[in-house]
Protein backbone atom coordinates (compact mmCIF):
# COMPACT_ATOMS: atom_id res chain seq x y z
CA UNK A 1 0.00 0.00 0.00
CA UNK A 2 1.53 3.31 -1.05
CA UNK A 3 0.77 6.25 1.82
CA UNK A 4 0.63 9.56 -0.07
CA UNK A 5 2.91 11.70 1.43
CA UNK A 6 2.37 15.37 3.06
CA UNK A 7 2.71 17.04 -0.38
CA UNK A 8 1.10 14.82 -2.36
CA UNK A 9 -2.57 16.30 -2.29
CA UNK A 10 -0.68 19.59 -4.50
CA UNK A 11 0.45 17.21 -7.46
CA UNK A 12 -3.04 15.79 -7.05
CA UNK A 13 -4.60 18.95 -8.48
CA UNK A 14 -4.77 20.00 -12.03
CA UNK A 15 -1.81 21.45 -13.84
CA UNK A 16 -4.22 24.70 -14.55
CA UNK A 17 -5.25 24.85 -10.88
CA UNK A 18 -1.44 24.80 -9.81
CA UNK A 19 -0.37 27.53 -12.23
CA UNK A 20 -3.22 29.41 -11.40
CA UNK A 21 -2.04 28.81 -7.56
CA UNK A 22 1.41 30.02 -8.02
CA UNK A 23 0.71 32.55 -10.03
CA UNK A 24 -1.75 34.14 -7.34
CA UNK A 25 1.01 33.23 -4.75
CA UNK A 26 3.72 34.90 -6.41
CA UNK A 27 1.38 38.00 -7.15
CA UNK A 28 0.08 38.21 -3.48
CA UNK A 29 3.89 38.09 -2.21
CA UNK A 30 4.72 40.69 -4.65
CA UNK A 31 1.81 42.90 -3.18
CA UNK A 32 2.57 42.08 0.00
CA UNK A 33 6.19 43.02 -0.26
CA UNK A 34 5.52 46.63 -1.99
CA UNK A 35 2.76 46.80 0.27
CA UNK A 36 5.11 46.51 3.46
CA UNK A 37 7.89 49.10 1.37
CA UNK A 38 5.43 51.57 1.00
CA UNK A 39 4.29 51.81 4.57
CA UNK A 40 7.45 51.58 6.04
CA UNK A 41 8.34 54.45 3.48
CA UNK A 42 5.47 56.43 4.11
CA UNK A 43 5.87 56.38 7.86
CA UNK A 44 9.48 57.12 8.14
CA UNK A 45 8.80 60.21 5.53
CA UNK A 46 6.40 61.54 7.75
CA UNK A 47 8.58 61.01 10.90
CA UNK A 48 10.90 62.63 8.96
CA UNK A 49 9.21 65.57 8.10
CA UNK A 50 7.90 66.00 11.71
CA UNK A 51 11.36 65.82 13.04
CA UNK A 52 12.37 68.55 10.45
CA UNK A 53 9.51 70.91 11.44
CA UNK A 54 9.62 70.19 15.12
CA UNK A 55 13.17 70.88 15.23
CA UNK A 56 13.19 74.45 12.85
CA UNK A 57 9.98 75.54 15.72
CA UNK A 58 12.10 74.64 18.35
CA UNK A 59 15.02 76.32 17.36
CA UNK A 60 13.25 79.44 16.56
CA UNK A 61 11.53 79.31 19.84
CA UNK A 62 14.56 78.91 21.72
CA UNK A 63 15.94 82.20 20.32
CA UNK A 64 12.91 83.98 22.42
CA UNK A 65 13.48 86.08 25.51
CA UNK A 66 10.36 84.88 26.96
CA UNK A 67 10.84 81.44 26.87
CA UNK A 68 10.11 81.09 30.52
CA UNK A 69 6.51 82.57 29.97
CA UNK A 70 5.85 80.06 27.16
CA UNK A 71 6.86 77.23 29.66
CA UNK A 72 5.12 78.72 33.15
CA UNK A 73 2.32 80.37 31.99
CA UNK A 74 -0.43 78.98 29.90
CA UNK A 75 0.38 80.86 26.75
CA UNK A 76 -1.25 79.13 23.69
CA UNK A 77 0.74 76.31 21.90
CA UNK A 78 -0.37 78.02 18.67
CA UNK A 79 1.90 80.94 19.14
CA UNK A 80 5.07 78.36 18.44
CA UNK A 81 3.08 77.22 15.22
CA UNK A 82 0.88 74.62 15.95
CA UNK A 83 -2.02 73.86 18.09
CA UNK A 84 -1.32 70.25 19.17
CA UNK A 85 2.46 71.02 20.57
CA UNK A 86 3.12 71.12 24.20
CA UNK A 87 6.13 73.04 25.31
CA UNK A 88 8.28 72.40 28.02
CA UNK A 89 11.54 72.49 29.66
CA UNK A 90 14.75 70.56 31.12
CA UNK A 91 17.47 71.69 33.33
CA UNK A 92 20.74 70.44 33.45
CA UNK A 93 20.03 70.06 37.29
CA UNK A 94 17.17 67.61 35.79
CA UNK A 95 14.36 70.43 36.57
CA UNK A 96 11.53 70.20 34.17
CA UNK A 97 9.24 72.54 33.68
CA UNK A 98 5.74 72.63 31.13
CA UNK A 99 5.45 69.34 28.91
CA UNK A 100 1.34 69.72 30.06
CA UNK A 101 -1.19 71.27 28.25
CA UNK A 102 -4.69 71.69 29.02
CA UNK A 103 -4.37 69.15 31.92
CA UNK A 104 -3.06 66.57 29.55
CA UNK A 105 -0.71 63.82 31.01
CA UNK A 106 2.53 64.90 31.63
CA UNK A 107 5.25 63.59 29.34
CA UNK A 108 8.33 62.46 31.38
CA UNK A 109 11.26 63.81 29.60
CA UNK A 110 14.75 61.50 30.21
CA UNK A 111 18.46 60.94 29.38
CA UNK A 112 18.03 62.47 25.79
CA UNK A 113 16.64 65.50 26.78
CA UNK A 114 18.82 65.95 30.07
CA UNK A 115 21.81 65.48 27.65
CA UNK A 116 20.78 68.43 25.12
CA UNK A 117 20.44 70.76 28.50
CA UNK A 118 24.05 70.04 29.50
CA UNK A 119 25.54 70.55 26.15
CA UNK A 120 26.39 66.87 25.21
CA UNK A 121 24.41 67.05 22.35
CA UNK A 122 22.86 69.54 19.53
CA UNK A 123 19.29 68.03 19.75
CA UNK A 124 17.37 65.05 20.13
CA UNK A 125 14.00 63.69 18.73
CA UNK A 126 12.51 60.52 19.60
CA UNK A 127 8.62 58.84 20.55
CA UNK A 128 7.32 58.95 23.65
CA UNK A 129 4.28 57.21 24.68
CA UNK A 130 1.86 58.34 27.43
CA UNK A 131 -1.74 58.44 28.69
CA UNK A 132 -2.31 60.31 26.03
CA UNK A 133 -1.03 58.51 23.12
CA UNK A 134 2.26 59.23 21.20
CA UNK A 135 4.46 61.73 21.20
CA UNK A 136 7.12 63.12 19.00
CA UNK A 137 9.45 64.72 21.40
CA UNK A 138 12.40 67.46 20.06
CA UNK A 139 14.55 68.80 22.51
CA UNK A 140 16.74 71.97 21.50
CA UNK A 141 19.24 74.26 23.89
CA UNK A 142 17.65 77.19 25.10
CA UNK A 143 19.28 80.79 25.05
CA UNK A 144 19.65 80.16 28.74
CA UNK A 145 23.06 78.23 29.45
CA UNK A 146 22.16 75.14 31.23
CA UNK A 147 18.74 74.96 29.63
CA UNK A 148 16.78 72.87 26.86
CA UNK A 149 13.92 74.13 25.05
CA UNK A 150 11.20 70.64 24.87
CA UNK A 151 8.42 70.91 22.47
CA UNK A 152 6.34 68.00 21.89
CA UNK A 153 3.64 67.29 19.17
CA UNK A 154 1.05 64.40 19.30
CA UNK A 155 1.76 61.31 16.50
CA UNK A 156 -1.88 60.79 16.47
CA UNK A 157 -2.46 62.59 12.93
CA UNK A 158 0.53 60.28 11.84
CA UNK A 159 -1.38 56.89 13.14
CA UNK A 160 -4.18 58.10 11.41
CA UNK A 161 -2.67 58.46 8.00
CA UNK A 162 -0.92 55.75 8.37
CA UNK A 163 -3.88 53.64 9.41
CA UNK A 164 -5.79 54.77 6.58
CA UNK A 165 -2.63 53.96 4.35
CA UNK A 166 -2.64 50.55 5.35
CA UNK A 167 -6.38 50.22 5.09
CA UNK A 168 -5.97 51.53 1.33
CA UNK A 169 -2.65 49.02 0.44
CA UNK A 170 -4.83 46.16 2.10
CA UNK A 171 -8.07 46.74 -0.20
CA UNK A 172 -5.55 46.86 -3.47
CA UNK A 173 -3.59 44.77 -2.54
CA UNK A 174 -6.32 42.32 -1.89
CA UNK A 175 -8.12 43.00 -5.02
CA UNK A 176 -5.11 42.44 -7.23
CA UNK A 177 -4.61 39.44 -5.75
CA UNK A 178 -8.04 38.68 -6.85
CA UNK A 179 -7.66 39.84 -10.17
CA UNK A 180 -4.13 37.85 -10.71
CA UNK A 181 -6.24 34.88 -9.94
CA UNK A 182 -8.73 35.19 -12.46
CA UNK A 183 -5.98 36.44 -14.99
CA UNK A 184 -3.74 33.38 -13.98
CA UNK A 185 -6.89 30.79 -14.41
CA UNK A 186 -7.65 32.13 -17.70
CA UNK A 187 -4.11 31.75 -19.02
CA UNK A 188 -3.60 28.58 -17.95
CA UNK A 189 -6.82 27.46 -19.17
CA UNK A 190 -5.84 29.11 -22.62
CA UNK A 191 -2.14 28.45 -22.46
CA UNK A 192 -2.94 24.67 -21.46
CA UNK A 193 -5.68 23.93 -24.07
CA UNK A 194 -3.12 22.28 -26.46
CA UNK A 195 -1.60 20.07 -23.50
CA UNK A 196 -5.45 19.30 -23.19
CA UNK A 197 -5.76 17.98 -26.48
CA UNK A 198 -2.95 16.39 -26.55
CA UNK A 199 -3.96 14.02 -23.39
CA UNK A 200 -7.16 14.03 -24.99
CA UNK A 201 -5.52 12.15 -28.04
CA UNK A 202 -3.19 10.08 -26.08
CA UNK A 203 -6.35 8.81 -23.96
CA UNK A 204 -8.56 7.95 -27.90
CA UNK A 205 -5.38 6.17 -28.91
CA UNK A 206 -4.78 3.96 -25.87
CA UNK A 207 -8.93 3.23 -26.28
CA UNK A 208 -8.84 3.13 -29.79
CA UNK A 209 -5.28 2.08 -30.84
CA UNK A 210 -5.42 4.36 -33.63
CA UNK A 211 -2.24 4.98 -33.93
CA UNK A 212 -3.45 8.71 -36.62
CA UNK A 213 -0.86 11.84 -36.12
CA UNK A 214 -1.71 14.64 -33.82
CA UNK A 215 -2.27 17.90 -35.65
CA UNK A 216 0.74 20.67 -34.60
CA UNK A 217 0.22 23.91 -34.38
CA UNK A 218 2.91 26.84 -33.93
CA UNK A 219 6.45 26.33 -32.69
CA UNK A 220 6.72 26.62 -28.77
CA UNK A 221 7.41 24.25 -26.26
CA UNK A 222 4.25 22.17 -26.34
CA UNK A 223 4.04 21.90 -30.72
CA UNK A 224 7.75 20.28 -29.97
CA UNK A 225 6.05 18.48 -27.47
CA UNK A 226 3.35 17.50 -29.83
CA UNK A 227 6.31 16.63 -33.15
CA UNK A 228 7.72 14.30 -30.50
CA UNK A 229 4.78 12.53 -29.79
CA UNK A 230 4.10 12.02 -33.21
CA UNK A 231 7.60 10.43 -33.63
CA UNK A 232 7.14 8.34 -31.22
CA UNK A 233 3.67 6.89 -32.53
CA UNK A 234 5.13 6.72 -36.35
CA UNK A 235 7.60 4.27 -34.19
CA UNK A 236 5.12 2.81 -32.57
CA UNK A 237 3.09 1.92 -35.85
CA UNK A 238 6.30 0.83 -37.88
CA UNK A 239 7.04 -1.00 -34.86
CA UNK A 240 3.17 -2.84 -34.93
CA UNK A 241 3.35 -3.25 -38.68
CA UNK A 242 7.62 -5.08 -38.27
CA UNK A 243 5.63 -7.02 -35.68
CA UNK A 244 2.37 -8.32 -37.89
CA UNK A 245 4.89 -8.56 -40.82
CA UNK A 246 6.66 -10.64 -38.58
CA UNK A 247 4.00 -12.96 -37.38
CA UNK A 248 2.69 -13.31 -40.55
CA UNK A 249 5.95 -14.44 -42.30
CA UNK A 250 6.86 -16.27 -39.26
CA UNK A 251 3.62 -18.20 -39.78
CA UNK A 252 4.01 -18.87 -43.18
CA UNK A 253 7.49 -20.00 -43.22
CA UNK A 254 6.66 -22.41 -40.73
CA UNK A 255 3.49 -24.08 -42.46
CA UNK A 256 5.77 -25.24 -44.99
CA UNK A 257 7.98 -27.51 -43.05
CA UNK A 258 4.97 -28.63 -41.02
CA UNK A 259 3.23 -29.50 -43.72
CA UNK A 260 6.08 -31.77 -45.41
CA UNK A 261 5.93 -33.77 -42.30
CA UNK A 262 2.45 -34.08 -41.57
CA UNK A 263 2.49 -34.78 -45.33
CA UNK A 264 5.17 -37.47 -44.74
CA UNK A 265 3.59 -39.29 -41.53
CA UNK A 266 -0.21 -39.51 -43.45
CA UNK A 267 1.91 -41.21 -46.16
CA UNK A 268 3.74 -43.67 -43.30
CA UNK A 269 0.65 -44.29 -41.63
CA UNK A 270 -0.85 -45.32 -44.90
CA UNK A 271 1.95 -47.32 -46.40
CA UNK A 272 2.04 -49.42 -42.65
CA UNK A 273 -1.91 -50.42 -43.22
CA UNK A 274 -0.72 -51.80 -46.17
CA UNK A 275 1.96 -53.36 -45.62
CA UNK A 276 4.67 -51.02 -44.98
CA UNK A 277 7.34 -49.71 -47.34
CA UNK A 278 9.99 -50.78 -48.77
CA UNK A 279 13.51 -50.59 -47.23
CA UNK A 280 14.75 -47.90 -49.56
CA UNK A 281 11.35 -45.85 -50.01
CA UNK A 282 11.70 -45.71 -45.70
CA UNK A 283 15.02 -44.00 -45.01
CA UNK A 284 14.38 -41.66 -48.32
CA UNK A 285 10.98 -40.48 -46.41
CA UNK A 286 12.62 -40.28 -42.72
CA UNK A 287 15.47 -38.48 -44.15
CA UNK A 288 12.85 -35.94 -45.70
CA UNK A 289 11.31 -35.89 -41.81
CA UNK A 290 14.92 -35.46 -40.41
CA UNK A 291 15.58 -32.82 -43.14
CA UNK A 292 12.27 -30.67 -42.39
CA UNK A 293 12.86 -31.24 -38.70
CA UNK A 294 16.48 -29.15 -38.97
CA UNK A 295 14.97 -26.57 -41.16
CA UNK A 296 11.93 -26.30 -38.54
CA UNK A 297 15.22 -25.80 -35.68
CA UNK A 298 16.79 -23.57 -37.54
CA UNK A 299 13.76 -21.33 -38.46
CA UNK A 300 12.69 -21.32 -35.06
CA UNK A 301 16.58 -20.20 -34.24
CA UNK A 302 16.32 -17.31 -36.41
CA UNK A 303 13.15 -16.12 -35.38
CA UNK A 304 14.66 -16.17 -32.01
CA UNK A 305 17.33 -14.43 -32.91
CA UNK A 306 15.53 -11.50 -34.77
CA UNK A 307 13.43 -11.21 -31.69
CA UNK A 308 16.34 -10.05 -29.75
CA UNK A 309 16.56 -6.97 -31.77
CA UNK A 310 15.80 -4.81 -28.86
CA UNK A 311 17.62 -6.74 -26.43
CA UNK A 312 20.65 -5.79 -23.92
CA UNK A 313 23.91 -8.30 -25.48
CA UNK A 314 24.37 -10.89 -22.43
CA UNK A 315 28.13 -10.60 -22.89
CA UNK A 316 29.85 -8.07 -24.58
CA UNK A 317 33.59 -8.16 -24.63
CA UNK A 318 36.89 -7.46 -26.20
CA UNK A 319 36.31 -9.72 -29.51
CA UNK A 320 39.46 -10.68 -32.52
CA UNK A 321 37.19 -10.97 -35.38
CA UNK A 322 39.99 -12.20 -37.36
CA UNK A 323 39.75 -15.26 -34.82
CA UNK A 324 35.70 -15.33 -34.98
CA UNK A 325 36.19 -15.26 -38.87
CA UNK A 326 38.95 -18.47 -38.84
CA UNK A 327 36.12 -20.32 -36.43
CA UNK A 328 33.52 -19.74 -39.03
CA UNK A 329 35.37 -20.86 -41.79
CA UNK A 330 36.06 -24.38 -40.30
CA UNK A 331 32.52 -24.34 -39.30
CA UNK A 332 31.30 -23.88 -43.15
CA UNK A 333 33.87 -25.45 -44.40
CA UNK A 334 32.40 -28.75 -42.32
CA UNK A 335 29.35 -28.85 -44.45
CA UNK A 336 30.34 -27.47 -48.13
CA UNK A 337 33.77 -30.03 -48.06
CA UNK A 338 33.64 -29.68 -52.05
CA UNK A 339 34.39 -25.96 -51.75
CA UNK A 340 37.70 -23.44 -51.25
CA UNK A 341 37.83 -20.98 -48.88
CA UNK A 342 40.91 -18.08 -49.51
CA UNK A 343 41.15 -16.17 -46.24
CA UNK A 344 43.06 -13.34 -45.34
CA UNK A 345 42.31 -11.79 -41.87
CA UNK A 346 44.00 -9.39 -40.30
CA UNK A 347 43.53 -8.84 -36.78
CA UNK A 348 41.00 -6.28 -35.64
CA UNK A 349 38.92 -5.82 -32.46
CA UNK A 350 35.90 -5.28 -31.74
CA UNK A 351 33.66 -4.75 -28.64
CA UNK A 352 30.63 -6.94 -28.45
CA UNK A 353 29.08 -10.57 -28.43
CA UNK A 354 31.47 -13.34 -30.01
CA UNK A 355 28.23 -15.73 -30.53
CA UNK A 356 26.91 -13.25 -32.00
CA UNK A 357 29.60 -12.23 -34.45
CA UNK A 358 29.93 -15.69 -35.16
CA UNK A 359 26.90 -16.29 -36.78
CA UNK A 360 27.10 -13.51 -38.47
CA UNK A 361 29.82 -14.22 -40.60
CA UNK A 362 28.73 -17.69 -40.69
CA UNK A 363 25.61 -16.93 -42.33
CA UNK A 364 27.08 -14.64 -45.25
CA UNK A 365 29.99 -17.87 -45.57
CA UNK A 366 26.70 -20.36 -45.75
CA UNK A 367 25.36 -17.95 -48.25
CA UNK A 368 28.40 -18.14 -50.08
CA UNK A 369 28.82 -21.63 -50.27
CA UNK A 370 25.47 -21.91 -51.08
CA UNK A 371 25.47 -20.17 -54.21
CA UNK A 372 28.92 -20.91 -55.01
CA UNK A 373 29.56 -23.66 -58.06
CA UNK A 374 30.83 -27.25 -57.21
CA UNK A 375 34.62 -26.78 -56.64
CA UNK A 376 34.11 -23.11 -56.82
CA UNK A 377 36.34 -20.67 -54.44
CA UNK A 378 34.85 -18.86 -51.95
CA UNK A 379 36.90 -15.53 -50.79
CA UNK A 380 37.10 -14.01 -47.35
CA UNK A 381 39.17 -10.94 -46.38
CA UNK A 382 39.15 -8.93 -43.37
CA UNK A 383 41.06 -5.77 -43.23
CA UNK A 384 40.66 -2.52 -40.89
CA UNK A 385 37.45 -3.44 -39.90
CA UNK A 386 35.98 -4.67 -43.34
CA UNK A 387 35.65 -8.18 -43.95
CA UNK A 388 34.68 -9.20 -47.33
CA UNK A 389 33.00 -12.48 -48.45
CA UNK A 390 32.75 -13.75 -52.49
CA UNK A 391 31.57 -16.15 -54.11
CA UNK A 392 31.79 -17.24 -57.35
CA UNK A 393 28.16 -17.53 -58.07
CA UNK A 394 26.09 -15.67 -61.00
CA UNK A 395 25.35 -12.89 -58.39
CA UNK A 396 22.74 -10.94 -57.65
CA UNK A 397 20.40 -9.06 -59.87
CA UNK A 398 19.60 -5.46 -60.09
CA UNK A 399 16.17 -6.37 -59.08
CA UNK A 400 16.96 -8.49 -55.97
CA UNK A 401 20.26 -6.22 -54.72
CA UNK A 402 17.70 -4.06 -52.47
CA UNK A 403 15.63 -6.86 -50.78
CA UNK A 404 18.69 -8.92 -50.15
CA UNK A 405 18.60 -8.47 -45.98
CA UNK A 406 14.72 -8.02 -45.99
CA UNK A 407 13.39 -10.75 -43.69
CA UNK A 408 11.77 -13.92 -45.41
CA UNK A 409 12.71 -12.36 -48.55
CA UNK A 410 13.59 -15.23 -51.23
CA UNK A 411 15.01 -14.60 -54.87
CA UNK A 412 13.26 -16.33 -57.05
CA UNK A 413 16.32 -19.00 -58.02
CA UNK A 414 16.42 -19.56 -53.98
CA UNK A 415 12.89 -20.56 -53.12
CA UNK A 416 14.01 -24.09 -54.36
CA UNK A 417 17.00 -24.30 -52.47
CA UNK A 418 16.76 -24.91 -48.17
CA UNK A 419 16.69 -21.74 -46.28
CA UNK A 420 14.07 -19.06 -44.81
CA UNK A 421 15.02 -15.92 -46.03
CA UNK A 422 16.32 -14.55 -42.35
CA UNK A 423 19.68 -15.28 -42.46
CA UNK A 424 21.31 -11.91 -44.16
CA UNK A 425 18.35 -10.37 -42.30
CA UNK A 426 20.24 -11.32 -39.03
CA UNK A 427 23.56 -10.30 -40.37
CA UNK A 428 22.33 -6.49 -41.01
CA UNK A 429 20.47 -6.54 -37.12
CA UNK A 430 24.17 -7.95 -35.85
CA UNK A 431 26.15 -5.34 -37.88
CA UNK A 432 23.88 -2.59 -36.61
CA UNK A 433 23.41 -4.08 -32.93
CA UNK A 434 27.53 -3.60 -32.87
CA UNK A 435 27.69 -0.38 -34.26
CA UNK A 436 28.55 -1.74 -37.84
CA UNK A 437 26.98 -2.30 -41.34
CA UNK A 438 26.57 -4.59 -44.36
CA UNK A 439 25.78 -4.48 -47.85
CA UNK A 440 25.84 -6.39 -50.62
CA UNK A 441 26.86 -6.09 -53.89
CA UNK A 442 29.18 -7.71 -57.75
CA UNK A 443 32.00 -9.29 -56.95
CA UNK A 444 35.15 -8.28 -58.98
CA UNK A 445 36.72 -10.28 -60.82
CA UNK A 446 34.99 -13.19 -58.98
CA UNK A 447 31.82 -12.00 -60.88
CA UNK A 448 29.30 -13.75 -58.10
CA UNK A 449 27.90 -11.75 -55.20
CA UNK A 450 29.87 -10.45 -52.59
CA UNK A 451 29.08 -9.10 -48.99
CA UNK A 452 30.63 -6.30 -46.65
CA UNK A 453 30.58 -6.36 -43.18
CA UNK A 454 31.84 -2.98 -41.71
CA UNK A 455 32.67 -3.00 -37.45
CA UNK A 456 33.94 -0.35 -35.31
CA UNK A 457 37.55 -1.34 -33.61
CA UNK A 458 40.49 -0.67 -33.60
CA UNK A 459 44.17 -3.01 -35.05
CA UNK A 460 45.60 -3.88 -31.25
CA UNK A 461 44.06 -5.37 -28.45
CA UNK A 462 42.92 -3.43 -25.61
CA UNK A 463 46.02 -4.67 -23.31
CA UNK A 464 47.52 -2.91 -26.26
CA UNK A 465 49.09 -6.64 -27.90
CA UNK A 466 50.66 -6.80 -31.06
CA UNK A 467 48.11 -7.48 -33.89
CA UNK A 468 48.88 -10.86 -35.68
CA UNK A 469 47.74 -11.47 -39.35
CA UNK A 470 45.99 -14.96 -39.63
CA UNK A 471 46.18 -16.42 -42.96
CA UNK A 472 44.11 -19.68 -44.11
CA UNK A 473 44.94 -21.66 -46.93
Amino acid sequence: MVVPGPRSWHYRRSLASRVTLLATMAVGLAVAALAVAAYVTVRHQLLDTLDHSLKSRALAAAQSSAINRLTREEVPSWVVGAADIRIGTISASGEIDGTRSQGGAPITLGGPELSVARGEQTWTCRTITTADGDFRVAAVPSNEPGVALVLAQSLESNHYTLEKLGFVLFVFGALGVIAATLAGWAVARNGLRPVRRLTAKAEEIARTEQLDPIEVEGNDEIARLASAFNAMLAALSASRDRQRQLVADAGHELRTPLTSLRTNLDLLAQADQRGGLSPESRVELMDDVRFQIAELTNLIGDLTELAREDSTPAAVEPVDLADVVTRAVERVRRRASSLHFDVHAQSWWVTGEAPALERAVTNLLDNAAKWSPPLGAVTVTLDHGVLRVADQGHGITDEDLPHVFDRFYRSKESRTLPGSGLGLAIVRQIAERHGGSVRAGRAEPEGGAAFWLSLPGSTTAPDSAPSDVVTTP
